[in-house]
């Protein structure tokens, strides 16, 4: 491994910040199938990596748009929580703070997979367990339900 820089993903020397997007059309939550690692090829939220200067709610829009075409409004904050993987030594190849946004659709248009998303769709609620693999993103998305309501 070369010289380490702070724009570093893969074995950073800080936490990323990162933004999760559960976006809202009516009882459906917008997903995307990931094409990069971590948790490449499973279904999870449209998000990224917060630019400098972008604000978590900017970032929120400019992810959905880049990742499936949609146009966003962005309504509260979930929560937050630590996506840490680690390789088979231990040592930490990945760390995002991410924080979760709640946001509405405002497009009426189908998500069309874009950057670095393979898939997207919509998926009722009732639905989500049968596709999302991490029990955080799970959670999130329930606890975005439940303050909805």
């Amino acid at each position: 491994m070369g010289a380490q820089t702070d724009m570093q993903r893969e074995y950073p020397n800080r936490p990323w910040v990162g933004v999760g997007v559960v976006v809202w059309q009516g009882d459906r939550v917008l997903l995307i199938r990931r094409g990069n690692p971590p948790r490449n090829g499973q279904w999870g939220l449209p998000g990224g990596a917060q630019q400098l200067g972008e604000t978590l709610f900017e970032a929120a829009v400019r992810e959905v748009q880049e990742e499936t075409g949609l146009t966003v409004s962005p309504e509260a904050i979930i929560s937050a929580c630590d996506g840490i993987s680690r390789d088979d030594d231990g040592r930490v190849l990945y760390h995002y703070t991410l924080v979760e946004v709640a946001a509405t659709c405002t497009d009426s248009a189908d998500p069309m997979a874009g950057d670095d998303a393979l898939e997207a769709r919509w998926v009722g609620v009732e639905d989500i367990a049968a596709y999302v693999e991490w029990s955080e993103t799970l959670r999130v998305i329930m606890l975005s339900a439940e303050q909805r309501r």
